[in-house]
């Protein structure tokens, strides 16, 4: 339960904007979030799951926890350095080897 609130608020963080803001954007009762992080009630209702979804254009699916987003390298490279940096293939492949690296490092425990 708290996963898919805390998910939104992530989305909301990103997109610079408070779950408040949301709610009233999408028409949404800020007290049905309310309830839904506070344990109050079990689920969020369809309507209210497709109305945040279609706000972020991210599926249902993808707020409870049911899919994943594949991000491109693109997409990756910009995050981590920002749009206007330009990352050379010697240091993407740099970084995936580190990557790799910290993934055998804390997995292997």
């Amino acid at each position: 339960m708290v996963f898919v609130y805390d998910l939104i608020e992530e989305l909301c963080k990103g997109k610079g904007i408070t779950v408040t803001a949301l709610c009233r954007e999408c028409n949404i009762p800020r007290s049905s979030l309310t309830d839904y992080k506070k344990g109050r009630i079990k689920s969020l209702s369809t309507d209210t799951l497709c109305k945040i979804a279609d706000y972020f254009d991210v599926s249902v699916g993808f707020l409870c926890g049911e899919e994943q987003i594949a991000l491109s390298d693109e997409a990756v490279k910009a995050a981590l350095f920002g749009d206007d940096f330009k990352v050379s293939d010697e240091m993407w492949r740099e970084l995936k080897h580190y990557a790799e690296f910290l993934r055998h490092k804390y997995t292997e425990k």
